[in-house]
């Protein structure tokens, strides 16, 4: 979580850091802070927005600096808690992404050589222990003070002793360099640097980053250089924009056209290396949350098309689980790469003796380096918080592994993967027919933003996309929403319905209609009212429903991704009806980077 961004230059930090961290807010928005070097360093924080940290910054001029975005772990939301964070002589700041598992015995050591702690922060230990160890060089100090931390960390450091030196360092939190011209970059995620460089250095686990204004040095957790070639950003600053929308969830629902079009194009190739599926007999997916979701719809779909048996395990689940006999393929998926528990799931599985296989919208995330192959979902830059460009290019990644994989067993002809393709290839008109929708959409939605609870109901490949329709529905809108196979709903929830609890219904024409038809007999019995998705052409709906949004007829295995697009829709427009801040929902960050 956590947003951190660094600078050391020519010209004034301040409005750099401000400027860069508000890309990262996503990251956590519960405090901000800068940290700027002039004759002192000098920290200004404060609890909330980065706006708040914003109405009262004084002037400050240095060229060398930190600043960070918080989403509180250890220590609730406030300015006390806030990073950065001075030592004990107030000559270090020091911000901080992660988790320090130690951190109790460390305090308590800290405590009793007589440190003076501000906060309930697992994270001030860490500049306590760089004080400690500080005997002129600070890269020197904070590997040792490293070597005493148990946990995550990306972190920034600065030291007033050392005016022109920002000290970086990272283990299994993103932390990446910009490179510019007398003036270099660090941050927690690429959008923050978008406006200032193209070129940049991944850095790994276990590596400490020394910058100055005209050079970076890479070094490992022994002191020993580390050379690194730069790679090229394709983002540009405009993908960082809202471009003309109100929010960014809007503006990336519908961008999914050309996100989708743009993950089937040559996609293939990536996965087809050395009859890489060719000897598999069982797959396991493991993701979170929204991926996780993802999963399950690719469940049926590997299952279908490829005729493979497939399981789907919590990530945070599968990497505590016992070990088991069989070594099936592991195919992970995180929208960043990043997430801490499907990077230690990928660890895990390679544990185990599995194959793995990532799929991610993150371009030389850890993801990528913690899996044998991998499947980029070309999705571009999402910002919104609620996933949605993300989950539908996962989905389309999961198609056509499923189809290479088909291929590769023997368990799909050339004939039947060809058709499948072009049913892919329609998925963007599809889509748009959609997103052509949204202005009814948008009343339906603004109908029921005052409902207190609201439950989603699909049958088969459509229940996991249910689940994910009701997620969106309680992470931006706070309306609680559950999701449920539709067959269940005698075993329980039925008790829950009232005439005011709308009921969202995936009424598509699949092979589970009628079956679903039923389900929605027993809600109507019940008086709450129904929110059918139902198939282009059918006249029969509006006969057992109250409103109807219709999608076009696909494929039974493609009626995820249109169906997936109306909830999206729905979701945004009822929390906006409720005022709710979409992009940033309370407690939540866009990348989970610790347990």
């Amino acid at each position: 979580m956590c947003g951190i961004v660094g600078y050391a230059g020519y010209r004034e930090a301040l409005p750099i850091l401000i400027d860069s961290l508000k890309r990262l807010e996503y990251r956590g928005y519960d405090s901000a802070g800068v940290a700027v070097v002039e004759d002192s360093v000098k920290i200004v924080k404060d609890k909330g927005y980065i706006a708040n940290l914003e109405s009262q910054l004084p002037q400050l001029r240095g060229v060398v600096g930190l600043a960070h975005t918080r989403w509180a772990t250890h220590g609730a939301p406030s300015k006390d808690n806030a990073h950065p964070f001075y030592d004990c002589r107030e000559k270090i700041a020091l911000a901080h992404n992660g988790i320090i598992e130690n951190y109790a015995e460390l305090r308590d050591e800290l405590k009793a050589h007589g440190h003076t702690f501000r906060s309930q922060t697992d994270t001030e230990v860490l500049v306590h222990l760089v004080e400690q160890s500080y005997a002129g060089n600070l890269e020197d100090a904070i590997r040792k003070a490293l070597a005493r931390c148990t946990g995550t960390y990306a972190i920034a450091v600065v030291h007033a002793d050392e005016p022109d030196k920002l000290v970086a360092a990272r283990n299994f939190s993103p932390l990446i360099v910009g490179l510019g011209a007398e003036e270099n970059y660090v941050a927690s995620d690429v959008p923050a640097l978008l406006k200032y460089t193209d070129k940049v250095l991944y850095v790994m686990d276990r590596e400490i980053v020394v910058l100055r204004p005209k050079s970076v040095q890479i070094l490992d957790f022994e002191g020993r250089p580390v050379a690194r070639e730069p790679q090229r950003i394709t983002w540009s600053l405009e993908d960082a924009e809202r471009g003309g929308f109100d929010h960014f969830m809007l503006k990336e629902i519908f961008e999914q056209p050309q996100a989708i079009h743009n993950t089937l194009l040559g996609r293939m190739t990536e996965v087809d290396t050395n009859g890489f599926f060719q000897d598999v007999t069982s797959v396991k997916l493991v993701a979170c949350g929204t991926s996780y979701h993802a999963s399950l719809v690719g469940k049926y779909v590997l299952e279908e098309v490829a005729k493979v048996p497939t399981t789907v395990e919590l990530a945070s689940e599968y990497r505590y689980a016992p070990t088991p006999t069989e070594q099936p393929l592991v195919i992970l998926l995180s929208q960043s790469g990043e997430t801490a528990d499907t990077l230690g799931a990928a660890r895990e599985a390679k544990r185990r003796g599995c194959k793995t296989l990532g799929i991610t919208n993150g371009v030389g995330s850890s993801l990528t380096r913690e899996t044998e192959r991998t499947m980029y979902t070309r999705a571009g830059l999402e910002i919104g918080v609620a996933a949605t460009k993300t989950f539908t290019a996962q989905l389309v990644a999961l198609y056509l592994v499923a189809i290479r994989m088909g291929l590769d067993r023997g368990a799909l002809s050339p004939e039947d993967a060809n058709r499948l393709r072009d049913e892919l290839r329609a998925l963007p008109r599809h889509v748009q027919t959609v997103l052509n929708q949204a202005d009814p959409i948008a009343d339906l939605a603004r109908a029921y933003a005052g409902a207190r609870d609201m439950f989603f109901i699909g049958r088969g490949i459509n229940y996991p996309v249910a689940m994910e329709g009701a997620l969106k529905m309680k992470e931006i809108s706070y309306i609680h929403a559950e999701a449920y196979a539709g067959g269940e709903l005698k075993h329980g929830p039925l008790a829950l319905l009232t005439p005011d609890t709308p009921v969202v219904a995936v009424t598509v024409r699949d092979r589970n209609y009628e079956k679903m038809m039923g389900n929605v007999g027993e809600v109507n019995a019940r008086g709450s009212p129904v929110i059918a998705v139902g198939t282009e052409g059918g006249r029969d709906l509006p006969r057992f429903v109250e409103h109807v949004v219709y999608v076009p007829k696909v494929r039974d295995l493609l009626y995820p991704v249109p169906v997936s697009v109306v909830f999206q829709l729905l979701a945004y427009y009822a929390a906006r009806k409720r005022g709710c801040p979409i992009d940033k929902p309370r407690n939540l960050a866009k990348t989970v980077t610790v347990e």
